[in-house]
Order: structure tokens, then sequence, then C-alpha cells
């Protein structure tokens, strides 16, 4: 007990002259000093004390968190331009400190991770980064956060595309990787995508082969395959080296996302997977590779799965994909859908391919601005299918 009073008795003494600094710049008063310091005696006994747990590097963390807000507050309220101390590095410290004695405690480490965040610490927040999926290889989220915030945050997507590949060497089982890295792909798709419309950039209508012969500034890269992500690909850092090159203009395209696709396939051999990614990359029906990469996603599903109801599900979705419901096209490609509903009834009784139809007819009848008529139509084939 003595080493741990030594120890907060220390680390106490650290933050004498801060303190006396608050109070001789009276941003706090003599009383709010006392209270601080009683409070911050408290927390240092009990971490130092044997039996600590990560909820009490937490706690002490909150309240010197609340302390160094109040202290932004009224150091912008009474003009003061600067103080010699900075109050993150003391919070930093109080993370560092639980992440030593607690690594293994993952919540700690994200408290850690969403401060650095905040604050803008990008140098803390790598160094953070770096420690923690060292120690936690095989935590999929981490490398999925990591990899997110390289690209929100960075617009680093190399750096997000050599998180998630080495993501995948630890984790490769994990069906989330997978989808996350597929949906980070497409994000950034359409950001490039919203960046060339920004700019006044059209294609024409012309495809994205069209548009790399015609411009002779423009080197064609060899089409991507899945052995380009698969992380057992010979070569520690192969994939990472073929996707860095990989300029935006070719990955309008999607070769990307198909890629990881069809490796997540030869990963799992799950038709699930292939209609929750389908699934997914509807969700970005709004890019022009969109349409292309679910067709892709559908005939390899019919192709090694023509029986199952996920694959059918995707052929009866496919012909409305990127098509707005106003459109003059989306009667014809409903009328399709329908045929295709027709042929897959015709070839599986599985009831959750009925289930499946039900829930896409009502949140097609739910969608705004369609047409009368297709709501009749869609009305009325629900009916059917409850009553057979």
């Amino acid at each position: 007990m003595a080493a741990a009073s030594d120890k907060a008795r220390f680390f106490l003494e650290q933050s004498v002259p801060e303190l006396k600094e608050y109070e001789r710049k009276n941003i706090f008063s003599a009383d709010e000093i006392t209270s601080i310091t009683r409070k911050r005696s408290d927390f240092e006994h009990k971490i130092n004390a044997r039996g600590s747990t990560p909820s009490d590097y937490a706690r002490y963390a909150e309240f010197e968190i609340n302390v160094e807000a109040l202290r932004r507050k009224r150091v912008k309220r009474l003009g003061i331009k600067s103080t010699a101390h900075n109050g993150k590095r003391r919070i930093f410290f109080v993370f560092d400190r639980g992440t030593r004695k607690h690594p293994g405690d993952v919540d700690l480490w994200l408290q850690a991770i969403d401060f650095a965040r905040k604050q803008k610490a990008y140098k803390k927040l790598q160094e953070i980064f770096a420690k923690v999926l060292r120690l936690h290889p095989r935590k999929s989220d981490l490398w999925t956060y990591a990899a997110q915030f390289a690209l929100d945050e960075n617009g680093d997507m190399t750096e997000a595309r050599s998180y998630m590949q080495r993501g995948l060497r630890f984790c490769k089982s994990s069906r989330a990787m997978w989808f996350e890295y597929g949906r980070l792909e497409m994000s950034h798709i359409a950001k490039i995508q919203a960046r060339r419309e920004i700019l006044g950039i059209s294609t024409g209508g012309q495809t994205q082969e069209q548009i790399l012969e015609e411009d002779e500034n423009v080197i064609k890269l060899p089409n991507l395959t899945a052995m380009d992500i698969n992380p057992d690909a010979e070569g520690e850092d192969s994939a990472h080296t073929t996707l860095q090159f990989f300029d935006p203009t070719s990955a309008m395209n999607g070769a990307i996302p198909l890629a990881i696709f069809d490796a997540a396939m030869a990963q799992f051999n799950d038709p699930s997977f292939g209609l929750d990614f389908f699934d997914m990359v509807v969700d970005y029906e709004a890019l022009s590779a969109c349409r292309e990469i679910a067709a892709h996603i559908e005939a390899k599903l019919m192709t090694e799965y023509p029986q199952d109801w996920h694959s059918q599900a995707c052929r009866i979705r496919l012909p409305l994909v990127s098509l707005q419901p106003n459109s003059p096209e989306f009667p014809a490609a409903f009328r399709q859908a329908l045929a295709h509903l027709r042929e897959a009834r015709a070839k599986t009784q599985d009831p959750q391919l009925v289930v499946w139809v039900r829930g896409w007819l009502q949140d097609l009848d739910a969608t705004p601005d369609l047409d009368e008529g297709i709501k009749t139509v869609a009305e009325s084939v629900l009916r059917s299918i409850e009553s057979a």
C-alpha cells in the first residue's frame, strides 16, 4: 500500500505547477483547485492500488476531460491566449497508463481512440492504432475502424486498403470484415463520382474502357482479380502493391469490389453472403458501376447455386437495379422482375423466398413517387403470395 501511495504522490506532484498557473491566472478558484486535487488524489490511489480495473482509468480520464473542457471555456471567456500546460497531454497519459496495465480491455482502447479522434490528434491516433492492432490482430472491428478513419479523416484510400488487407490476413474468416471491405470500396467509388460531377467531368455515356482508350495520358491497367485481394496470395504485400497503383479512373468500373466479392465467395462458399453483398451494392444504386457489380454477383450465384433462394432473390431484383421508380424504363424492368419471380417459385418452394419476396414487395409499395399502376400490380402479387 505504501508503494501505491508513493506512486500517487509522485504523479500528483507533477501536476502542482499546472494547478498553480491556473490559480494565478484566475482560471480556477482556490476552492476549485482543492477539489480537483482531492479528486485526482482519489483516482491516483485507486489506480495505483492492487486490483484496479479498466473502469477506474476510464472514470479518471472522463474526469480529466471534463476539467479540460471547463478550462478551455474559461480561457476563452477570460481572453487568455495560452497556458503553459496542455490538459490533453494529461488525458492521454491516463489512457496510456490504463492500456499498459489492461492491454486486453478493448473498450478502454476504443475510448482512447475516440478521444484522440475528437481532438484531431492524428499522430497520437496512429500510435494507438499501431499498438492496439498489434495486441488484438484478430479483432476485425478494429481493422475496419482504422480503415474507415484513414478514409474519412485522412482521405487516404491507400492506407485504408492497407489496414483491410492486413486485417484479412488475421480475420479472413470474418464475414463482416469482407462485407465492410466491399462497402469501403463502394464508398470510395461514390466519392470519386461525386467529385467528378462537382468538377463537371462527364463520361457522356461512354464506358470506362472507351474512356481509357481515348485518353492517351491514362495508362490502362490489367483487370483486377480475386488473386489480388486474397490475403493468402504469394508475397506478403502483393495485394497491397497491386491496389496501391490502382488509379481512381480504373476504380470507377467496380473492379475492386468485384474482386473482393469473388475472394470472399471462395472463402465462404455461401450464397447467403452473396445476397448480403448484393444488397450492400444496391445501396449505392446511384453509381454508374452499381448495375455491373450487381449483375456479376447475380451471374456467379446463378451459376454456382441456381436452386438456392438467395440466388433467385438476386435474379428477381436485378432488373430494377439503378432504376428510379419514376423512370420510363421502370415498368418494363418490373415486368421482367415478376417474370423472374414466377420462374423462381417454379424452381424452388423454399418458404424463405416467400418471406423475402413479401418484404421486397412491401418496400416497393412504400416507395415514394411509385406509379399507381405498378403499385396496384405489386399489391396484387403480394396478395396472391400471402394467400398461397
